[in-house]
């Protein structure tokens, strides 16, 4: 490669990184978006919870009755048949409830 082909291709070699990295950085700062449901079942030995919930945006995901991983404090303040808001995403491939709070 010469100079001149260099210096001609780096403005595109530029612009293709830089828009890499802005994708990167978006879809990483993307809020979670609070969700309304039913906690279902509680499994403080499996560290799940089976949730009745709405749709899931940031998971492209559609309402229904799931098994999401919890982390202990989440867990044990669980209650079956409590409604809740919550957050979810993909924790090391595995669906997992971020936060979690009551609703009235």
């Amino acid at each position: 490669m010469t100079l001149r082909t260099a210096i001609t291709n780096f403005p595109r070699l530029f612009l293709g990184a830089a828009l890499a990295l802005s994708a990167i950085a978006a879809s990483a700062q993307e809020p979670r978006p609070q969700v309304d449901g039913e906690i279902r079942k509680v499994d403080v030995a499996a560290g799940k919870l089976t949730i009745r919930h709405g749709d899931i945006p940031n998971l492209q995901m559609t309402a229904m009755t799931m098994v999401f991983r919890a982390a202990p404090e989440l867990l044990g303040r669980a209650r079956e048949g409590e409604r809740i808001s919550f957050t979810a995403d993909r924790v090391d491939g595995a669906l997992t409830v971020i936060t979690l709070q009551e609703r009235p």
